[in-house]
């Protein structure tokens, strides 16, 4: 276990995993279709794998066919956005605003009320089931 901070405080966290640490830290993708949390429809909250810090609900979740886990709205301050240049692409990148940490990217196709898809690696989140909260 390692110790990290979230914005409630900070505790002991499970180590990432090698294809964690890929995404989170080298800005890496997971393949579409991969992650468990693509079909999670419970009630619940997103927050960070590598930090613990919450960043989604469960209510913004929508399937957005992307292949990950699309939500229409982060928790407030949960994420920061920078512009990403690489692959020969211009997209706004969505990380951690604790720690920093890659989650994916945001497009300006999603649902109303906001018209943005944030487009997420599920290996960059850790669900909690409200039953669990």
């Amino acid at each position: 276990m390692v110790e990290s901070c979230t914005p409630t405080g900070c505790g002991p966290r499970a180590p990432l995993t090698p294809e964690q640490e890929r995404v989170l830290r080298d800005h890496g993708t997971e393949r579409p279709g991969s992650s468990p949390l693509n079909d999670e429809k419970r009630a619940g909250i997103y927050h960070c794998a590598g930090c613990g810090s919450v960043l989604f609900s469960s209510d913004t979740k929508y399937e957005s066919g992307s292949g990950w886990p699309s939500f229409f709205a982060p928790v407030e301050g949960g994420v920061e956005t920078t512009r990403d240049i690489s692959h020969g692409m211009i997209r706004t990148e969505v990380h951690c605003a604790n720690c920093k940490g890659h989650l994916g990217h945001v497009f300006p196709d999603g649902p109303p009320p906001t018209g943005e898809r944030y487009c997420m690696n599920g290996l960059a989140l850790d669900f909690h089931p409200a039953e669990t909260l």
